[in-house]
């Protein structure tokens, strides 16, 4: 990264204190992936495209009312783009190009989501970025990936088309005539960030060690198909298909959501000494095998009537009755928390999970603070979510000596 005078964190933090990042992707998966590296230290600079921002993340209610002068925030604008610093750029004109280059020279990471082959349009091939800074790491989020069929590479995706092409979907819901089911909210980016966000970490510690960056091709289908455990391994040895059981485990019980008299709560038993606590507590004997094959032959006989004492326990005790039960006896469970419930819960509020900050437009926030929690170098939220171009003149002054005339010519041209 650069020298300590051109950092733009004024008290550097963290465990990726020295990380500058440069990011160019808009909605959810890379900008998430860099603003979780923000909120651990990294210098994230987003880029977008001047007059517009972000087409998405920044227009999606609910709203929260600007202060100042400052036009309406999005909530979710607010969560999750925390630390960044926001700069406008359209990397499309030659001289955007241009201004990209040095700020991608200056950068250890460049992280950005599109349609594969937007960037080369452009002129920034990887072999034309990597020539400026021979050490950078980038890395391209996709929904089908940067090469394969050329039917689909070059496809446009969302959230649900990644669950749907990545076998998510499938698995997720009840049975038919159900239809399958989107995992939310908008888990299949999510989750794709993290991806992202670990393998650019992981090339980070290797351009540092052989001074040599390189490229990162993270498909979000393929994101969402590694999650799918043994499903393929099962279809290519026996050609099991895995079909949708709505909350109900498979392999093994209880694994299930269990109706209780004013509500629901989840059991999930694998084995040992609690599955053995939940059979005392059904008046089961534990030591009777039946009962231990009971628990991964779900649908046999056995199965079934275990099944039937666990929800007829259940159903007549109050969600609160039975948690305290099951917490007793060290049998894993939960009641199913609404946003009213985990404001108010207090290991929630014994972790600090949800924190205030301010935020640049909308003033004082609270929301979900800082995810995990480092002993020695822990994340910290150092400023609010940007408005549109609010880093500009800081970061094309400070970082590329850029003086306030050809700042005034750049914003006239719409440049920046």
């Amino acid at each position: 990264m650069a020298a300590d005078e051109d950092e733009l964190i004024a008290e550097p933090f963290g465990p990726l204190n020295g990380v500058r990042i440069l990011s160019t992707g808009t909605l959810i998966a890379e900008p998430f992936a860099a603003s979780l590296a923000a909120e651990m230290g990294a210098e994230v600079i987003q880029v977008e495209r001047p007059g517009i921002g972000d087409r998405g993340w920044r227009h999606f209610g609910p709203m929260l009312e600007g202060r100042d002068g400052h036009p309406p925030v999005s909530a979710v604008w607010a969560q999750e783009r925390r630390n960044v610093f926001a700069i406008t750029l359209d990397m499309s004109k030659p001289r955007g190009r241009d201004l990209f280059l040095k700020l991608a020279a200056r950068a250890e990471l460049w992280m950005e989501n599109s349609k594969a082959g937007t960037y080369e349009k452009w002129g920034l091939d990887d072999q034309t970025v990597l020539a400026m800074n021979p050490r950078l790491v980038i890395t391209h989020i996709s929904g089908f990936g940067q090469t394969g069929d050329p039917a689909y590479s070059g496809l446009p995706s969302y959230d649900s088309i990644g669950q749907a092409f990545g076998g998510l979907m499938h698995m997720t819901g009840f049975p038919d005539p159900m239809p399958p089911t989107r995992a939310a909210p908008w888990l299949g980016d999510y989750i794709t960030a993290l991806f992202a966000l670990w393998s650019s970490l992981a090339g980070v510690i290797s351009a540092r060690a052989t001074g040599r960056g390189q490229s990162i091709d993270v498909a979000q289908y393929e994101s969402l198909h590694r999650m799918l455990g043994s499903t393929m391994i099962d279809y290519f040895r026996r050609g099991a298909v895995v079909e949708r059981s709505g909350n109900k485990a498979a392999e093994f019980q209880p694994g299930d959501t269990f109706k209780c008299k004013d509500g629901w709560i989840v059991i999930a038993v694998l084995a040992g000494p609690p599955y053995d606590a939940l059979l005392r507590l059904i008046d089961l004997d534990p030591a009777d095998q039946r009962w231990q094959r009971a628990r991964t032959a779900v649908n046999s006989p056995d199965g079934l009537e275990l099944d039937r004492r666990l929800r007829n326990w259940t159903a007549a005790r109050t969600t609160s009755e039975a948690i305290a039960v099951f917490a007793a006896r060290k049998i894993p469970s939960s009641t199913i928390l609404s946003a009213a419930e985990m404001a108010a819960h207090p290991h929630y509020q014994a972790r600090e999970m949800h924190v205030e900050w301010e935020d640049i437009a909308a003033g004082p926030v609270k929301g979900i603070g800082i995810v995990p929690k480092f002993s020695r170098t822990p994340g910290r939220i150092v400023r609010g979510a940007p408005p549109i171009g609010y880093d500009n003149e800081r970061v094309y002054r400070e970082l590329l000596g850029i003086d306030e005339r050809e700042l005034d010519a750049l914003a006239q041209e719409q440049i920046i």
